[in-house]
């Protein structure tokens, strides 16, 4: 049962990602549909009806995997594969209120072949059992202040995760109209594709302000990451803080997000300077877990 729940999500969202390249496909193949920066391939914001609840099944088929997989009655499994699909599964849940205000064509095609990935990635890299110790001292499976970390940190990933790819897609765009701007348009294939993914998106400005409050929000649970694990260190191992790479990283990532909004509010940052700090911000914070966690599973392993 659980091989056909892992196989209906990650079909279900390369299947979405598939359905959304093919609706912006006679676009990109037609050499008169599309006349440069100032076109918009669709009037209509974000997901239609039936592509909307589409998405919502299989958020929901998603969370019913995550569940199966994360615990059962002998207590939590936890890995990089697993905290990677839980991770896609908030970013999912992001795009999908994203999706009632703003164009997000151009993100789903970015987020749901990810999202397909990293869904299956638990079927070859389980994890491990974790809190053994502090289960058995308590006579208890879970711990509750460990368990508000994980889904406070979790959360903070999956937003963290969705204002990355915004800034990969803001940075496609920028570039995108600097060189339509110096150069004469380009009728390539290449170039009719670029037009009709980013044509349709919102102008930089608008973006650049949603990035904004996703990295504020995400900002703010990844404080309440780092709050939760110190009471989760101090129950468990008996000390505030262990300074691990897992610990510097999250704190040199939290510093980075700090410093991108604080130069926000004072300096007014923004464009490329906000994109680097972002993307900068997202690749420490994938290290601290995520990705020592691949080398310590995949490369060395190790548990």
């Amino acid at each position: 049962m659980i091989i056909l729940l892992y196989a209906a999500v990650t079909l279900g969202y390369l299947g979405m990602a598939t359905w959304a390249w093919f609706e912006m496909a006679p676009a990109a193949f037609s050499r008169t549909a599309l006349a440069g920066p100032e076109f918009r391939a669709s009037p209509r914001v974000g997901f239609a009806a039936g592509e909307r609840l589409l998405i919502a099944a299989l958020w929901v088929a998603h969370f019913w995997l995550l569940k199966s997989t994360f615990a059962d009655g002998e207590g939590w499994r936890f890995g990089f594969a697993l905290g990677l699909s839980a991770t896609l599964w908030l970013a999912v849940a992001v795009l999908w209120f994203e999706s009632f205000y703003f164009e997000v064509a151009s993100i789903r095609l970015l987020l749901l072949p990810l999202a397909a990935l990293c869904a299956a990635l638990p079927l070859w890299f389980p994890g491990s059992r974790i809190l053994a110790a502090a289960a058995a001292s308590e006579g208890t499976v879970h711990n509750p202040a460990f368990d508000a970390h994980l889904v406070v940190a979790l959360m903070a990933y999956g937003l963290l995760t969705i204002a990355a790819l915004q800034a990969l897609v803001m940075a496609a765009l920028d570039r995108w109209l600097h060189g339509n701007a110096l150069q004469p348009q380009s009728d390539t294939l290449w170039a009719r594709v670029q037009r009709a993914l980013l044509g349709p998106l919102p102008p930089l400005l608008s973006m650049e302000r949603v990035l904004f409050r996703i990295v504020a929000l995400g900002f703010a649970l990844l404080t309440l990451t780092v709050l939760t694990g110190i009471v989760f260190s101090e129950e468990l191992f008996h000390r505030p803080l262990s300074f691990d790479h897992k610990t510097v990283f999250t704190a040199v990532s939290w510093i980075i997000f700090g410093a991108l909004l604080a130069g926000r509010a004072r300096y007014g940052w923004r464009g490329r300077a906000a994109i680097r700090w972002t993307l900068a911000g997202f690749l420490v914070l994938f290290l601290a877990y995520a990705g020592s966690r691949f080398v310590l599973e995949v490369i060395l392993h190790r548990v």
